[in-house]
């Protein structure tokens, strides 16, 4: 199932925006101005609708710099950090975030997606 229509309908319900203007590439901070209380709604919905397990700071990439500053002091290369940190991302979508990290922050609706999709796997794995 694809999740993408479930999460466009939640963000646009908490953030009382119009679905319409909800992409896959919309980012969630940046450009829908979803604060900490909005992406706690986010979280609890998508695992009501979606029937998911939601952990925060892996759906709502909270600790990319955390995981960069480990990498820098270890001397890993940051993408794979971020590729252990957050393994239901494409390694394509990782060195965007790494080359947009200066703009803000990156959280986009495609990665609430694929956290889904990596959790629904998941869960029919069993």
């Amino acid at each position: 199932m694809n999740p993408f229509p479930t999460i466009c309908s939640i963000l646009a319900e908490i953030l009382d925006l119009d679905p319409a203007e909800i992409t896959p590439d919309t980012y969630v901070i940046r450009s829908l101005k979803a604060e900490s209380i909005d992406l706690l709604e986010i979280g609890v919905a998508m695992q009501h609708r979606l029937g998911i397990a939601v952990d925060d700071d892996s759906l709502f990439l909270k600790n990319v710099r955390i995981a960069l500053a480990r990498a820098e002091r270890s001397g890993a290369e940051p993408l794979s950090a971020l590729q252990a940190e957050f393994p239901h991302l494409s390694e394509d979508r990782l060195t965007e975030i790494l080359a947009d990290l200066s703009a803000g922050p990156v959280l986009q609706v495609r990665d609430l997606v694929s956290y889904a999709q990596a959790a629904q796997h998941k869960a029919a794995e069993g």
